[in-house]
């Protein structure tokens, strides 16, 4: 394979645009990677960690667009570095000729918009404090999708926006609702009464996605970003969104979720939900069973809307092993016997969803078990390529790479609706597990496949369409990802069917 850099001095574009250029280019022949990348400190490093780095490209700054392409020859590299230049150049005469107005600046964009009280930034994460500080200054929450913003920015943003009574949502986070209307991944749902505060994005969605299924909504959605739990950030918009939420008329009660906090932050947040007078529960997944004052614990995203919905109707809530045991129950028997002693390999586009799914497979098979979870959405797996969400091609590769491997037998793997994903995830995860299952085949092995689906009735890929294309396609789909994930266990180990489904009997 050759790799091929070309520099673009002083040229900056759009990270999702270049995700879309580089996704159609990935497509030509002879092609198999591109990356088109801003030269800051962080892409860097994110080419040399993909093998793609270059003596051009080290020599690209922060203001410079990095080409590279690595490809069968060097007529079939500079061939795609051709037409990723021509697509660039007809993305800028389309901007320059569309008849709508685009700011250029935050003040331009607030002349256009006098009322406009939130704005979303996706920079390279070294600019994010820049405008965000600009953005606080002038009354604006904020929505911080970008990635790789220094530490020490967090703090400093969060801290000015508690200051100034603003929410700083993220950096590193994905969704927000805010008076039931979503931002950036969201699936459409109804407004309701319970405000939910989330350290993920997909943690919120299925929380969201969950209520709506029950009959409930949600108030608002506050993401504060992967990091505000810990020491250094020491909880401060979580803190603060847990107050703004307690406030809130329309917020009866409350749901918290987060991967395990730094202890002193989860004492901090303890004192905090002893102190409201709303009922809240709490779904640090992986910090175990607790009892805190009146707040609910839970181990499950899909547990934490349940029991959600329980506190608001007043009934006690009882936390069982399966959501659906009629469903799982049916799953396992699909599956038969074959699956026994064999590997979980679960690919995920969701990352709290595969941070779940490890958990419970850990509590399920024991610390040293042979299982793996990956989550796609990591830099690893996305260096040049849209969020698996928007394209799920590099799940394709890892489903057939998993089929070769002859100890694997069971595929676990999430499908995500809603605004900003897929239009239609369904069809290639179905087509790619089909293909899995014959290259299993020829080699005298079965392979079984268990999904969840996290989506709502509302989101435009339609949910009833997406559940029978993948079980056209042989796929087991049950109501949870925690439902999909005990089920995958079980099929491996079958002495937990006995345990689990006589328990849900």
């Amino acid at each position: 394979m050759k790799l091929y850099t070309e520099v673009l001095a002083s040229t900056y574009q759009d990270s999702v645009i270049l995700m879309r250029i580089s996704g159609q280019v990935r497509q030509h022949p002879g092609v198999r990677e591109v990356a088109l990348f801003m030269g800051t400190p962080a892409n860097q490093a994110l080419l040399q960690q993909a093998g793609l780095a270059t003596e051009a490209a080290r020599q690209a700054g922060p203001n410079d667009l990095i080409v590279t392409v690595q490809a069968a020859s060097d007529e079939e590299a500079a061939g795609a570095v051709a037409a990723i230049k021509e697509m660039l150049q007809a993305t800028r005469k389309a901007v320059e000729s569309a008849a709508e107005f685009r700011p250029r600046s935050l003040d331009s964009a607030l002349r256009q918009m006098p009322d406009a009280n939130l704005v979303a930034i996706s920079l390279p994460g070294a600019y994010v404090r820049h405008e965000a500080m600009a953005a606080l200054r002038r009354n604006l929450n904020l929505f911080i999708f970008s990635d790789n913003v220094p530490l020490e920015d967090e703090i400093a943003l969060k801290q000015e926006a508690v200051a100034r009574g603003l929410f700083c949502m993220g950096p590193d986070q994905g969704t927000a609702y805010l008076g039931g209307t979503g931002i950036g991944f969201a699936n459409l749902v109804a407004r309701g009464r319970i405000g939910c505060v989330s350290a993920s994005g997909t943690g919120l969605q299925t929380v969201a996605a969950r209520l709506d299924a029950l009959g409930e909504g949600i108030s608002h959605g506050i993401g504060v970003g992967g990091r505000d739990l810990s020491k250094a950030v020491g909880g401060a918009m979580t803190l603060f969104a847990l107050d703004a939420l307690a406030a809130d008329p329309g917020t009866e009660a409350i749901v918290l979720v987060s991967k395990p906090p730094h202890p002193s932050v989860l004492a901090r947040i303890e004192a905090k939900l002893d102190a409201l007078r709303k009922p809240a529960v709490v779904c640090c997944i992986g910090t175990g069973p607790r009892v805190s004052g009146r707040t609910v614990w839970v181990e499950t995203l899909d547990q934490a809307a349940d029991a959600a919905v329980a506190l608001l109707a007043r009934q006690p809530f009882k936390a069982g092993v399966l959501t659906d045991p009629a469903a799982v129950r049916g799953a396992v028997a699909r599956a038969g016997g074959e699956t026994a002693g064999k590997t979980i390999v679960g690919l995920y586009t969701g990352g709290t969803l595969a941070y779940e799914t490890g958990h419970l497979l850990r509590s399920a098979c024991g610390t040293d078990h042979p299982h793996r979870v990956l989550d796609l959405g990591d830099d690893e797996y996305t260096v040049g390529r849209p969020h698996p969400m928007i394209d799920p091609a590099v799940r394709t590769d890892k489903i057939l790479e998993a089929a070769r491997d002859p100890r694997v037998g069971v595929l676990l793997v999430d499908l995500v609706l809603g605004q900003g994903a897929h239009e239609n995830p369904a069809e290639p995860l179905a087509a790619a597990v089909l293909q899995a299952r014959d290259v299993a085949a020829a080699e005298g092995r079965g392979l079984a496949c268990v999904a969840s689906i996290l989506g709502t009735a509302r989101d435009p890929q339609d949910l009833a369409a997406q559940r029978a294309t993948l079980e056209a396609a042989g796929i087991s789909v049950l109501a949870t990802n925690s439902d999909a994930a005990r089920c995958a266990a079980m099929l491996v180990r079958p002495p937990l069917r006995a345990q689990w489904l006589t328990e849900e009997a």
